[in-house]
């Protein structure tokens, strides 16, 4: 324990001032992605809200069209984890400024060609909400969303790999 106590020292002489210490002003402009931002979140949420409901009806299509059972089971677990996203997604929204999200006047999808183009799609729609998520994680205030949406984030991810596999075993 001692010599522990004597390489301590040593072992950070050289670090770097962690940007929580710094003030905000200071930091890069390139940095304002990681700044929190309730204003850029807000458009940000409604967006997310708006691409659950469509990914659930597109979803919706292809477990019609799905080829078998093992492909409907997992395109129904991926549809209702979009459900879930879309409901905590709608809660952050209305625990930061008071106001439910509506039903969208434009809930619609393009209807893919066939059943593998969809799948196609939807691997690619899936990694774009990762995209926008990590947005939302690095703008929206406080550990308990930030949470909620690493919870949705890595879901998404989650999702991209299961088409993957739906894909690689239709194709």
């Amino acid at each position: 324990m001692q010599a522990y106590h004597l390489l301590y020292p040593l072992m950070f002489q050289n670090t770097v001032t962690p940007i929580q210490y710094q003030a905000q002003s200071s930091l890069p402009s390139s940095y304002a992605m990681y700044q929190t931002n309730l204003q850029a979140v807000l458009p940000l949420l409604q967006q997310a809200i708006q691409g659950e409901r469509n990914d659930e009806l597109f979803y919706d299509y292809l477990i019609q069209n799905a080829p078998s059972n093992q492909d409907k089971e997992i395109i129904i677990s991926i549809r209702d984890d979009e459900r879930r996203h879309r409901q905590m997604f709608r809660q952050m929204y209305y625990s930061l400024t008071g106001q439910m999200i509506g039903p969208s006047d434009s809930e619609s999808f393009e209807k893919p060609a066939n059943y593998l183009s969809g799948i196609e799609k939807a691997i690619f729609g899936e990694l774009s909400a990762v995209e926008l998520y990590r947005k939302i994680y690095f703008m929206i205030p406080g550990t308990v969303f930030k949470n909620m949406v690493f919870e949705i984030l890595t879901d998404e991810i989650k999702h991209a790999s299961k088409y993957n596999f739906l894909y690689a075993k239709n194709k």
